[in-house]
């Protein structure tokens, strides 16, 4: 028999807006009356600020911004002094605005923090790609999807714990290795820098770091760098040779053999593909 309290029907679940936000120019939106739906934001790249318990505070790669309907809401993307990448003025982000009965209970189940400082979730960034995709699609929605993606994403922010976790079976330096790379793989990074953030020998570093996570160092700055490039080919439109130097390749002539040898396309050639399946919606 089912529980009234938790069945809700698929009407009352619906997903207005989902998408990837990329600046790299000074940005500022706000919400002076209140938002009127639910909105979630998780930065992957970049730097922001936003208001926070009626503060502005400093948002960064792997936090994760949770807002109910009503509540006052401000952005702001401008140049920052980090302590070792100098002057930054980036922002990425994957956004979401829903509303429903399902998400009234959902949010209402427990506290929320407004704002989660989490490791790496390949698995929540995932389900948050899958949920923009569908919204992206050309054909018609379908929509029993649309609402089982919605609901596993906000299933997953309740095991979240608002600080950083490692991943299960690994201690907690193995989630902070991946989260430093995630941090600065756009920029020169050496395993001496890993290493000297975690406090161990290069050597040491490299060891563990292979066998935790079954990449070397180098491998993952890789995998991190071509998954930011393939995002920004696909939903901005940055020249081939801005994003290749963007993410952190020395020349475009590399992140072409380094791009083609990942997903068997040139990057003009995947873009093309890309915009013939889901044209990018642009977002201001």
């Amino acid at each position: 028999m089912n529980n009234p309290a938790i069945t809700v029907a698929k009407s009352e679940v619906s997903v207005r807006m989902c998408g990837y936000s990329y600046h790299a120019q000074p940005f500022y939106t706000e919400e002076r009356d209140g938002l009127p739906m639910y909105l979630f934001r998780l930065q992957t790249e970049g730097y922001a600020h936003a208001l926070v318990d009626g503060r502005m505070h400093p948002i960064g790669p792997g936090d994760l911004l949770l807002y109910q309907p009503g509540e006052l809401y401000r952005l702001q993307v401008s140049e920052v002094e980090h302590p070792t990448k100098g002057t930054v003025l980036e922002s990425g982000d994957y956004y979401l605005a829903c509303e429903g009965d399902w998400v009234d209970q959902w949010w209402h189940r427990q506290p929320r923090q407004r704002l989660i400082r989490m490791a790496d979730d390949d698995k929540l960034l995932s389900l948050w790609r899958l949920l923009l995709l569908e919204k992206r699609r050309l054909e018609a929605e379908n929509e029993e999807l649309t609402e089982s993606l919605l609901k596993s994403l906000c299933l997953s922010f309740d095991r979240l714990d608002g600080g950083s976790r490692s991943e299960p079976g690994k201690p907690f330096i193995a989630a902070r290795m991946k989260r430093y790379i995630e941090e600065h793989a756009t920029k020169p990074l050496k395993v001496e820098d890993l290493a000297a953030h975690i406090g161990l020998s290069e050597s040491r570093t490299s060891h563990l770091f292979k066998e935790w996570h079954g990449l070397t160092v180098i491998e993952y700055v890789h995998e991190v760098r071509l998954a930011i490039a393939e995002e920004r080919i696909r939903y901005s439109s940055l020249t081939l040779e801005h994003i290749a130097e963007s993410c952190g390749f020395g020349s475009y002539s590399y992140f072409f053999r380094v791009f083609r040898r990942k997903y068997g396309l040139s990057p003009a050639d995947y873009r093309q593909q890309s915009a013939q399946a889901a044209p990018a919606t642009q977002r201001s």
